[in-house]
């Protein structure tokens, strides 16, 4: 709220250096901001009383914009990268899996592995879940499973995480 928006009867007032003013009527406030030739922002609306601040409210947004912006750039993404497997895969493809899940949990990413069943696989199951338990045996040096084995359907899906 800046301005006139502001509507109650007594504000803690600071200054545009940031010294306290103290406590007075929200008019006084505003007659003050008005000397100043700058406006008057609440600031803290649920401290008691209000905290309003006597600043240039267009300077104060951008700077707002600009913090958010740097939060932002520091904040990093994680992406999932998937890896599907099939129940009658041979070792040497497993192990090729398991290297290229290396990497993508080396640059920070989640992993999920998919061991996809098709036609009379879905018979056997419950046989082909160790095969996500070798992979996740595999990966254990490097990652933690964070969700384990479970069957969606016709897939069973794991997720695992870099170990921290």
């Amino acid at each position: 709220m800046i301005n006139g928006q502001i509507r109650d009867k007594e504000v803690r007032l600071i200054g545009e250096n940031g010294e306290q003013l103290g406590i007075m009527s929200s008019r006084e406030a505003m007659r003050l901001a008005q000397e100043a030739e700058l406006d008057l922002v609440k600031v803290a609306p649920k401290a008691q009383p209000p905290v309003c601040k006597i600043i240039d409210y267009g300077k104060y947004r951008y700077e707002l914009a600009r913090k958010e912006k740097e939060a932002k750039k520091k904040q990093k993404t994680v992406e999932i990268k998937e890896v599907r497997l099939s129940p009658n895969i041979d070792t040497n493809d497993l192990n090729t899996k398991v290297n290229n899940a290396k990497k993508f949990i080396g640059k920070g990413n989640k992993v999920k592995v998919t061991l996809r069943f098709r036609g009379r696989e879905m018979a056997h199951v419950q046989q082909s879940k160790h095969i996500l338990d070798d992979f996740a045996k595999q990966l254990e040096d490097v990652a933690t499973v964070e969700k384990q084995p479970k069957l969606e359907g016709r897939n069973m899906s794991m997720v695992l995480t870099e170990k921290r």
